[in-house]
């Protein structure tokens, strides 16, 4: 048997060190997460031996490109020195970037509590928010600077034995192409022998989550962002699908494709009111006094809490604040993958604002930041609403800005300057505006609260809450806020590691009515979705029209009609009568007790019709989307025909 040249060694130092260091990595978020079950036996054999088994299907990309350098590079005097030159630097260039990726790794654990994933994949578009956020939250040029120090003390340690190798013998051109053609090959058998199957049988999402390798986990997401719904996830036939849909949504009926649609009758005119509806950044409900959250942050929330209608058990639809504006203005659940603003196909859909529009109404969306973030200018301009985002802000204008956006005082005055033009000219509004001070780096203009600004999260609610204070009051003064109702609703709240994949405490979220002497003081303890806000805003006004809406108005059908729908990232599902159902690919279907995160058998009688009408609305949206996917494509080809 032929021996490997002695240059193929350095495939073995690359391994070697990508190996050591994604182990030091899982060690490292094992510590970071602070969850003492990661620490029993089975857990960290799990962790550890699952792991290895990523790291190992990662490794097989990483391999090949010095694979080709040992190949191309003659086996003589020259060459040898050569190879051993750029085969130094790249693996110096390569040490850090494994270091880098790390450092990158635990930022977004901090953020989300999961390895890279879709998110990861769509903030390489918006690199220039994600990148900004992260200088200003993280001391960058000196973490790079430590990253630098480590890499050269490595490689200075190790250059010897690394030059020996990589100067000595390459063999000939035949057995190196042997060789290297055998590394080419490596790719391919990781992508067709190892899937998630070793990862998605660990139950616990904590140690699911830890036994990934952020390599592998950023490239599954780049190829299955967006999933054929009825290909991955447990279905019913169509006939039933549409039945249990019907059955929660009363008078409603089928179109001739999946489109549902009911007619909302009213007794009486519609109420020529505005309506500002504020989507309140990463708020969650543990955050909030009034709904039993830490205390002293949300002055200005509880009151408004006490003296207009509160509801008390609402939950969000994701994770993510584009999970919030779908939920909020299509009120349809979150299908797996991309939400829908983020959708190519994202137009034409009925929203809250067009059925305002239709009433003649002038919509708008006004934006702290700059509206290209998360499609949001294309979503919302082409479904019916007048985009504005912080472009129409002067620069003088401007107390204060992150990455994300000026701060949420400079947003509402732009708000009220909007809303004062509009109804000058004689228009009735309804004004989605949504902030973005309650985001890391969480740094506000100085002087506003006893909290210093960048401090933490407590210092960003509590700033918050003070401009919302102000919003309300500097609108209190204009004429038209005798006619306005204000709905305060947070997009998602700041949590995602749980007990089980839809934890409900990492979703429950404050809503607010408030419009003194239109809306009275009262307390809702509906069990509601985000998806309903968009009906209940309209019953409240009395309008009514024809509606192609999943959601209910929570103070009327909403009573007979409790649930709520979540996601996270691939796992959809539905929360009712204290159960959770979880929908996840390969036709998973898991159903735990909502307080503890226990296991419920799917045998169940109760469990067994929840997860009926799970999938029928999971199911039955996902064909709407891919209807409505299919005849936009064929209206765009058609335009260029």
């Amino acid at each position: 048997m032929k021996k490997i040249p002695l240059r193929y060694v350095t495939l073995f130092w690359v391994a070697g060190v990508f190996l050591v260091v994604n182990t030091l990595a899982r060690a490292g978020l094992i510590v970071f997460d602070r969850n003492v079950d990661n620490v029993m036996p089975l857990h960290l054999l799990q962790i550890f031996g699952v792991g290895a088994i990523y790291d190992l299907a990662a490794l097989c990309y990483v391999l090949p490109f010095f694979a080709l350098l040992a190949l191309v590079w003659p086996n003589n005097a020259w060459g040898r020195k050569a190879h051993a030159t750029v085969v130094g630097v790249c693996f110096a260039l390569a040490t850090f970037g494994m270091l880098f990726v790390v450092i990158s790794e635990f930022i977004f654990w901090n953020e989300f509590s999961s390895r890279f994933n879709f998110i990861a994949v769509d903030y390489l578009i918006y690199m220039r928010e994600v990148s900004g956020n992260i200088r200003e939250s993280y001391p960058v040029g000196a973490i790079l600077g430590v990253l630098g120090l480590i890499t050269a003390a490595f490689f200075f340690f190790f250059r010897k034995p690394l030059w020996r190798a990589a100067s000595g013998d390459g063999g000939r051109l035949r057995w190196r192409t042997a060789i290297s053609g055998a590394v080419f090959a490596l790719p391919v058998c990781s992508f067709y022998l190892i899937d998630d199957a070793l990862h998605e049988k660990i139950a616990t999402p904590s140690v699911r989550e830890l036994a990934a390798n952020g390599y592998y986990e950023f490239m599954r997401a780049f190829r299955s962002n967006d999933l054929d719904y009825s290909a991955f996830y447990k279905v019913l036939p169509a006939e039933d699908v549409r039945r249990e849909v019907q059955a929660h949504l009363p008078g409603s009926r089928w179109t001739d494709s999946w489109i549902i649609e009911r007619k909302i009758n009213t007794v009486g005119a519609a109420k020529p009111l505005n309506v500002v509806l504020v989507s309140i950044e990463s708020l969650g409900a543990d955050y909030v006094e009034s709904y039993g959250g830490l205390k002293g942050l949300t002055p200005n929330l509880d009151r408004f809490a006490a003296q207009g209608m509160m509801f008390t058990n609402l939950y969000a639809t994701g994770l993510r604040t584009v999970r919030g504006l779908e939920a909020l203005t299509l009120s349809i659940p979150p299908t797996p993958g991309h939400a829908v603003p983020v959708r190519k196909n994202n137009k034409g859909f009925q929203t809250i604002g067009g059925v305002f529009r239709d009433q003649g109404y002038e919509s708008i969306y006004v934006y702290g930041g700059y509206s290209y973030f998360d499609n949001m200018q294309d979503f919302f301009g082409g479904n019916g609403y007048t985009v504005i985002d912080r472009t129409a802000i002067d620069k003088k204008d401007i107390s204060h800005e992150t990455i994300w956006g000026v701060a949420d005082e400079d947003l509402f005055r732009l708000a009220v300057r909007e809303i004062d033009q509009r109804v000058l000219a004689g228009k009735k509004v309804f004004a989605h505006v949504m902030t973005t001070s309650n985001h890391r780096p969480f740094t506000y203009p100085v002087e506003r609260i006893d909290i210093p600004s960048g401090k933490n999260r407590d210092g960003a609610v509590k700033y918050t809450d003070w401009a919302i204070g102000q919003f309300i009051k500097d609108a209190a003064t204009r004429p038209w806020f005798k006619n306005t109702v204000f709905i305060l609703v947070a997009d998602h709240t700041s949590h995602g590691r749980g007990r089980a994949n839809l934890s409900p405490e990492n979703y429950h979220i404050p809503m607010i009515i408030y419009a003194p002497g239109i809306v009275p003081a009262r307390r809702i303890d509906t069990l509601a979705s985000q998806l309903d806000v968009a009906p209940t805003i309209l019953a409240l006004l009395n309008i009514g029209y024809t509606s192609h809406f999943y959601g209910h108005d929570i103070l009327s059908e909403g009573r007979q009609h409790q649930r709520a729908f979540m996601s996270n990232y691939l796992t959809v599902g539905m929360l009712r009568d204290g159960m959770v159902v979880e929908l996840s690919p390969k036709q998973r279907v898991n159903v735990v007790r909502a307080d503890n995160g226990s296991p419920i058998a799917l045998d169940d009688a109760k469990a067994t019709t929840l997860v009926r009408q799970a999938i029928a609305n999971y199911q039955s949206t996902s064909e709407m989307l891919r209807e409505h996917r299919a005849a936009t494509s064929t209206k765009r080809v058609s335009t260029h025909e």
